[in-house]
């Protein structure tokens, strides 16, 4: 125990343990550390599950940058928490993350996802601008309204309002990857939302569905990469 103990940087209740690879956080630490911690610093690891932060009850700020958290991503309740980065993991779906942190971290105020396909912003890809990254400002906002810092920027009354009367409405809908648009995954699938009325979903009998075109246009402009309205809900 000394042993890996040693591996831990404590000062007082603020706890860090980067750069270790591991894929889940050690049961020491929680042993050791969980009951009186505050702040707790899991960067530089290659962690795909924060499951061993059950044991973290007295929790306030979580770090976790630099690991490979995707869209399986789950909490425990953590009522104190109020600061919590994931920049650069893998986390592509934005609203099932929100609805998650919603209930899991109920006391959150600021949250930073820089580095993440959820995030799109440059860091993610050249082909991102400032528009796309408002409007992901505005639907993370509408999901979690009490956060006073996303990312590197303070949240504004006025972006905060914008967020409460259109923010719904800012979902980025992504276009498939090659692998998942191929015929024998779409015909495995149902599809997540359509425009069409239902009888025209077969593939067998409308020709301008997905599963008979093989072509799909993935530039800034594509109809994949704009945002959910009221009459695709």
């Amino acid at each position: 125990m000394a042993g890996r103990e040693s591996q831990v940087s404590l000062n007082g209740t603020h706890i860090s343990y980067i750069g270790h690879n591991c894929q889940n956080i050690p049961e020491f630490l929680g042993e050791s550390f969980g009951k009186f911690a505050k702040r707790l610093d899991l960067s530089f690891n290659q962690l795909r599950s924060l499951a061993g932060l059950k044991t973290f009850t007295e929790l306030e700020e979580l770090v976790v940058d630099n690991n490979l958290l995707g869209n399986d991503l789950r909490l425990p309740r953590l009522p104190g928490l109020h600061t919590l980065t994931l920049n650069k993991n893998k986390l592509t779906d934005i609203e099932a993350l929100l609805e998650h942190l919603a209930e899991a971290a109920p006391s959150l105020e600021y949250l930073s996802l820089l580095g993440n396909e959820a995030c799109p912003n440059q860091l993610v890809s050249p082909d991102n601008d400032e528009d796309d990254y408002q409007r992901y400002r505005y639907f993370v906002l509408h999901k979690l309204p009490w956060l006073k810092f996303l990312d590197t920027r303070k949240v504004s009354k006025k972006e905060l309002m914008e967020a409460q009367a259109r923010g719904a409405f800012m979902k980025v809908v992504k276009p498939k990857s090659d692998a998942e648009s191929n015929e024998a995954g779409f015909e495995n699938r149902p599809l997540p939302y359509t425009p069409l009325p239902r009888g025209s979903r077969d593939a067998r009998t409308h020709k301008g569905v997905f599963a008979k075109c093989r072509y799909v246009y993935y530039g800034k402009h594509s109809e994949g990469n704009r945002f959910i309205q009221n009459d695709h809900l």
